[in-house]
């Protein structure tokens, strides 16, 4: 409490007791620095307050005091990510916090991000409102708009993701949007950026134990950065700060960590994230415009916080028919469908074959799914063992690897499966476009899958296709659909097998 004494002398020198309460205030907390911060680089745009951006602040600044070592925050565009994250925070530990020996390094998906956010830490740090509470210099002959440092030592570095950081150890690596949206679809692209996270990231930290990484970045895909690292969230000490636009009660955020606690304060489904901000009629508009534009997946990656819908993508969980029921006896055609993995790492695609029936009625039957990560031995095993199972009525239609290595796979697997009628063929057109008339059976109600132990992860895999971990089982099933398609259309093709009939008790007796 302040004495009489400090009372008056504070109503003498008023300006400067403001300046004293300044700086004690925004020692005290980032997100008090952040609101009397802002007209220095905002003077035309009112700070709008919310709970939302003081739980991104206090999970900084839960960083900073060392309760939190690696964070990840998932926020839909337009909730100051960047000011708070990439400008703000390290100017917050500069000054207020006097760590102006912190190293920073900022990266984002495009260079030219990074630095614009480093350049506007800058001009608030220069500015006379800062100055005044907490005087910085800047090295005159480091001062370049993508690497600055001031006279204790701290520096500010900005790169993309991906770009090289020989030399450079940061105390806070600071990744920003590391996928650009129109590019987030491209596995090579972020196969890129994921090799960077986890190859190059690491081995930048000034120190191990008490440097600390920030990912901030609204969700793009299943396999984003995000993405990898939350499948690793209790393995590495990652902290989840997740921020969906409208509340969903089974996905509540709640962190619990020493020191730090938080839990989305919303109770009602659909509520909104930061409605200061962000009205009901602007969130509605919003997510028309970006449905417009990039269906239902951008709405519930960009502002749920959730790459795959609830409901399912081109899949959805609306229409799953369970049945216990057994498969029709005479089917008007019955096919087992193949997709074979290439390696059998951990983490690694499945092989699956996905067996498949139509009756005269057109109505789809899934009857058997056998899926493994296997060697090439264990899986001609479980190919073999699975035709054994179905019997002669049921077609095994394999994929065909184009160039002379698919020519000698395919010789080695009709002789394996020898008397049975096997068909081979290439794989043509992208996942997507070969599941598409799959799906159209699917939404229009005419596929039933059975109730079995293989169900739940066909379904989940269905569901979150084509941004999921996996599509194996998909790739499978377009596969097998492909063979009812053609004799559907164009009539039974018997053709040739592959050899001749055997005894089928005898090839049992063998396995």
């Amino acid at each position: 409490e302040l004495t009489q004494q400090q009372i008056q002398l504070a109503l003498k020198h008023r300006e400067a007791a403001l300046i004293e309460l300044d700086k004690l205030d925004c020692y005290d907390s980032f997100y008090e620095f952040v609101k009397r911060s802002w007209h220095v680089l905002e003077p035309s745009v009112p700070f709008v307050e919310g709970w939302a951006v003081k739980a991104i602040c206090d999970s900084l600044q839960a960083v900073t005091e060392g309760k939190i070592k690696r964070l990840i925050i998932n926020v839909p565009p337009g909730c100051t990510k960047s000011m708070t994250t990439s400008v703000l925070w390290a100017a917050w530990e500069w000054g207020p916090r006097g760590l102006s020996h912190h190293r920073f390094i900022n990266a984002s998906y495009e260079k030219t991000l990074s630095t614009r956010d480093l350049v506007r830490a800058r001009d608030l740090i220069l500015d006379e409102w800062f100055q005044e509470r907490w005087p910085i210099a800047f090295k005159s002959d480091v001062a370049q708009k993508t690497y600055y440092e001031n006279t204790n030592s701290g520096f500010r570095l900005a790169t993309s993701v991906g770009g090289a950081l020989t030399g450079f150890r940061g105390d806070r690596i600071v990744v920003d949007d590391p996928h650009d949206v129109r590019r987030a679809e491209s596995e090579v692209m972020r196969e890129e950026a994921l090799r960077w996270w986890t190859e190059t990231v690491p081995t930048r930290l000034n120190n191990a134990d008490t440097s600390a990484i920030v990912l901030i970045m609204q969700r793009l895909h299943a396999k984003d950065l995000s993405g990898h690292s939350l499948q690793h969230i209790h393995d590495e000490d990652w902290v989840h700060l997740c921020l969906p636009m409208r509340f969903e009660s089974d996905r509540r955020c709640s962190i619990a960590v020493p020191g730090f606690h938080f839990d989305d304060p919303r109770i009602v489904d659909g509520e909104l994230l930061w409605p200061e901000r962000f009205s009901e009629k602007a969130v509605t508009r919003l997510e028309a415009a970006m449905s417009s534009r990039g269906g239902s997946y951008a709405v519930s990656g960009q502002l749920q916080q959730r790459p795959v819908s609830r409901e399912g993508g081109l899949f959805k969980l609306t229409n799953v028919q369970l049945t216990r029921d057994p498969p029709p006896t005479r089917a008007a055609c019955r096919v087992r469908g193949w997709d074979l993995a290439a390696t059998n790492k951990k983490g690694a695609d499945y092989t699956v074959g996905l067996k498949m029936s139509v009756d005269d009625s057109g109505r789809i039957y899934i009857e058997d799914i056998c899926r493994l990560r296997g060697s090439p031995h264990e899986v001609e095993s479980a190919i073999r063992r699975a035709a054994l199972m179905d019997g002669l009525d049921t077609v095994i239609y394999l994929p065909q690897d184009p160039g002379q290595a698919g020519k000698s796979q395919k010789a080695a697997l009709a002789t394996l499966l020898q008397g049975f009628n096997v068909r081979f063929s290439p794989e043509s057109g992208d996942k997507v476009t070969r599941a598409i008339p799959f799906a159209a059976q699917w939404e229009a109600g005419n596929v039933v899958v059975r109730d079995a132990p293989w169900a739940d992860a066909f379904i989940t895999e269905l569901s979150q296709f084509p941004l999921g971990d996996h599509d194996d089982q998909i790739d499978a099933c377009s596969r097998a659909y492909s063979w009812i398609v053609q004799q559907t259309t164009s009539g039974p093709q018997i053709g040739s097998w592959a050899g001749s009939i055997v005894d089928l008790n005898a090839l049992r007796e063998e396995e």
